[in-house]
């Protein structure tokens, strides 16, 4: 599907308030409310829309603080990154994780309350993982933004 300036528009508004009335977003970008529904009918149908969810505030549910943690495996057999992969999904400390190239395996965002709760995970978690041989943190000091790419 190939996306136009409405269609774009249409994603913005959507991505600031999912729950925000077709007729309002109608409005504010000058379509009627069932030319939006339409199109966000076929942006569901295209896979573009994935599906509607909650931004939560990790701050007030006690993990304000995140680090990155740069993850180096013993070796990169595809049985080994499978394991690691699975093993990650289930820590609920982790809430995102990525294969990288360069130097680290893997690229890992955890968010925690404090330095001590992050040396919880470290120890009891991210070091017991499968095939783990090095692990690189760095706390943020603040996110600047966050939002996916349009």
């Amino acid at each position: 599907m190939k996306l136009d300036r409405q269609d774009r528009q249409i994603l913005r508004h959507l991505q600031d308030d999912a729950r925000r009335p077709h007729s309002e977003i109608g409005e504010a970008i000058g379509l009627s409310t069932s030319s939006v529904h339409r199109r966000v009918k076929a942006l569901e149908q295209a896979g573009i829309l994935e599906g509607y969810s909650a931004r939560l505030n990790e701050a007030a549910l006690g993990r304000g603080a995140s680090v990155f943690v740069r993850v180096t495996l013993r070796n990169q057999r595809v049985d080994d990154l499978r394991a690691f992969e699975t093993a990650v999904q289930d820590c609920p400390d982790v809430s995102e994780c990525y294969l990288m190239t360069g130097e680290a395996d893997y690229l890992v965002r955890v968010a925690v309350r404090d330095a001590a709760d992050y040396e919880r995970v470290h120890t009891q978690v991210l070091t017991r993982l499968p095939g783990v041989e090095r692990l690189v943190s760095q706390f943020a000091i603040r996110t600047v933004f966050r939002r996916p790419a349009l």
